[in-house]
């Protein structure tokens, strides 16, 4: 059942406690409306047995994206199949009703049980805490992973849950992501896991963790064509208007590198050389000779600081060259590719389909200016 619209104004003063301020203003202040949802899914009771038992784990100011973005995948999965593949059931320690980041409120949460007679097959932890040491409404799911952790198939991280993972034992000799702000703190606090930014998701052997937000979409797209084929994952995305279905080898996210740089940092110097010289071959000797570094020199700080090597460094430049040319102009591919210092137009296909899933024609039909 959805709860109805509620408005609140509570007499007394602010809660400490920035989520519980959203619900509770102090005495005097506006009333604040509270969207509540339920967090349990009503399928077609004539639908078949079910496949699998999903849990979500979710706790308070976690964003509504952790959780409703895979659930939506999940749940679009079953239309489509016409049977409950996947049966969702939400658990949280703040059970029943939690506020999200931005003030909306899910409820019909489960208590997290303490025993499991029948462990579900995925679990997944749809945002947590980055703290240290973790909240106190935070910190119930890191006992209950331990306990319960060897008895399910597939555990999930989405963003910053990877540290209640990590903190669990979970990710311990594992390679593992996160939000691309939190990957340096994940890696200081948990020397165990083997931090990586390859991309929007990471699975090792049964555990998956996903980037940013949205990566947890991906994530569950990846799932759902690990369980049920592509045909399935690519009519999901369709379903859901997703352009891409990101592979868990695509960057994070892109920016103009150098944007945000003072013009005498390295990163600013590197880029306005390489976007100088993209027609010519680009030699480490070359960029490091630019910064008045050595090649070893300037590999070690291209790894610690832009998590890539300089060849990396300079790939990625050519290829957000030959992405403003789709974008910006009418060249043909055979001259964004030389332009960009790609090489020929096969080139040019075979990197936008590795690092973007998509082919520089169907690029540019859906990300070209009008009258480029």
């Amino acid at each position: 059942m959805v709860p109805r619209l509620e408005e609140k104004a509570p007499a007394g003063g602010p809660s400490p406690d920035r989520s519980d301020d959203i619900l509770h203003p102090g005495a005097g202040g506006p009333k604040v409306n509270v969207v509540a949802i339920s967090a349990t899914a009503c399928w077609d009771k004539g639908m078949k047995s079910v496949d699998r038992r999903v849990w979500f784990l979710v706790v308070p100011r976690t964003s509504m994206t952790n959780i409703a973005g895979p659930w939506e995948v999940f749940g679009h999965a079953n239309d489509l199949l016409g049977r409950e593949a996947y049966r969702l059931e939400a658990f949280g320690p703040s059970a029943p009703t939690i506020s999200t980041r931005f003030g909306l409120c899910l409820a019909g949460l489960r208590p997290l049980p303490a025993r499991v007679s029948s462990p579900p097959d995925l679990v997944i932890v749809a945002g947590a805490s980055p703290l240290d040491p973790l909240p106190d409404d935070h910190a119930p799911l890191v006992p209950w992973l331990r306990r319960h952790r060897g008895r399910i198939r597939t555990i999930v991280s989405i963003c910053t849950g990877a540290f209640t993972l990590a903190a669990a034992g979970v990710l311990e000799g594992r390679r593992a992501t996160t939000h691309w702000m939190y990957l340096d703190a994940l890696r200081a606090r948990y020397p165990g896991v083997k931090v990586v930014d390859e991309g929007v998701y990471v699975h090792d052997r049964g555990v998956w963790t996903s980037a940013g937000v949205t990566a947890g979409i991906d994530l569950a797209l990846a799932l759902v064509e690990q369980h049920h084929g592509h045909a399935l994952a690519a009519r999901v995305a369709k379903r859901m208007v997703l352009f891409l279905r990101r592979t868990g080898q695509q960057a994070q996210f892109s920016t103009p590198l150098g944007a945000e740089d003072p013009k005498d940092s390295p990163l600013t110097k590197l880029s306005a050389y390489v976007l100088g010289h993209l027609d010519e071959v680009i030699s480490v000797e070359d960029l490091a000779g630019r910064i008045g570094m050595s090649p070893r020199t300037l590999s070690r700080w291209c790894r610690k600081n832009l998590g890539e090597s300089p060849a990396q460094l300079v790939r990625r430049l050519r290829l957000d060259e030959a992405r403003r040319q789709l974008e910006e102009t009418s060249r043909p591919l055979k001259e964004v590719a030389a332009r960009a210092g790609l090489g020929d137009q096969s080139t040019l296909w075979r990197v936008f389909m590795h690092d973007l899933g998509v082919t520089p024609a169907e690029y540019r039909k859906r990300f070209a200016a009008a009258g480029g």
